[in-house]
């Protein structure tokens, strides 16, 4: 018999059709909207939770806390509530209806705090909690659980399913974890693959993809293990995440727009490749935004 929980990862790679113009390489969207929770961070919030209840660390007596911007809350609410624990998320009043109505759905206490602080207001909210009330975090910024699911999964599958001809992976980079755990397990089959991270340009709002302050990167981030960072503007992440829907039929967030963005600049510099860019969500948890309005 299996589980909701075995649907986590082998998410499809597909080729693009489209948007690719350069005949000499080829571009590959991995859809991580197919995993039960609509997103990549099944993957994380799944190792995490998994390990931290195999090492006895939590169990379900446990206060569960977590600051999310939304995808690792929602893969949280679905996986915490299928081990039967206790989660609290914390989050900007400005996140989607969606996220937060789907987190309530899978049973998660959600609590919003204010949106001029951003992320980062909820991350010293879950941080006080822990610090006071008694409160576990599973800190997915800190956390080695998140980038070694990708390191387990994400990885090996993008390997096999190139058949081992993978040149260069394009990821967004928010909890960097996603990136960390590919680069980690990429390099180690062959060392000449190129990692390159997507940040969003100075004064770009970006769901997702962050350009930290000093005091708020991740302690998972090793900048060794990106060779590349390329920046995309809000302007051009919301054109290509519309064009990823209308030209490729893969309806996407934002992040994926920048992502895909980010990977098109790099293609123009290329003379071949074999090029992965990863789609980190779908398209319907951005519906109430002004995302996808004409």
């Amino acid at each position: 018999m299996s589980s909701i929980l075995d649907l986590i990862g082998n998410t499809p790679l597909v080729e693009a059709q489209q948007l690719n113009k350069n005949k000499n390489v080829k571009l590959f969207f991995k859809l991580e909207g197919n995993n039960p929770g609509g997103s990549v961070k099944d993957r994380p919030a799944y190792n995490m939770i998994k390990s931290a209840v195999e090492r006895g660390d939590i169990d379900k007596n446990t206060k569960l806390i977590e600051a999310t911007s939304g995808n690792t809350g929602i893969a949280l609410a679905l996986i915490a509530n299928l081990y039967n624990l206790n989660i609290e998320l914390v989050m900007p009043e400005n996140s989607t209806k969606e996220r937060v109505q789907t987190m309530r759905a899978y049973g998660a206490k959600v609590t919003l705090t204010s949106s001029d602080r951003g992320i980062e207001g909820a991350r010293d909210y879950a941080e006080n909690k822990v610090a006071n009330e008694g409160f576990v975090g599973l800190n997915q910024f800190a956390n080695d659980d998140n980038w070694k699911a990708h390191y387990k999964t994400t990885g090996p599958e993008i390997w096999r399913d190139t058949n081992q001809k993978v040149t260069h992976f394009v990821s967004s980079m928010g909890t960097t974890g996603t990136i960390m755990g590919t680069s980690t397990y990429l390099k180690e089959q062959n060392s000449a693959i190129q990692i390159v991270g997507v940040q969003p340009t100075d004064d770009s709002r970006i769901p997702g993809i962050r350009k930290w302050p000093q005091e708020y990167l991740p302690k998972i981030f090793n900048p060794k293990k990106v060779d590349q960072v390329i920046e995309v503007s809000e302007d051009e992440a919301r054109a290509m995440t519309k064009r990823l829907a209308k030209e490729e039929g893969i309806f996407a967030g934002m992040s994926s727009g920048g992502a895909t963005a980010a990977a098109l600049k790099l293609i123009d510099t290329l003379d071949e490749g074999i090029v992965v860019s990863i789609v980190c969500d779908r398209g319907d948890r951005y519906l109430s935004s002004d995302l996808f309005e004409e």
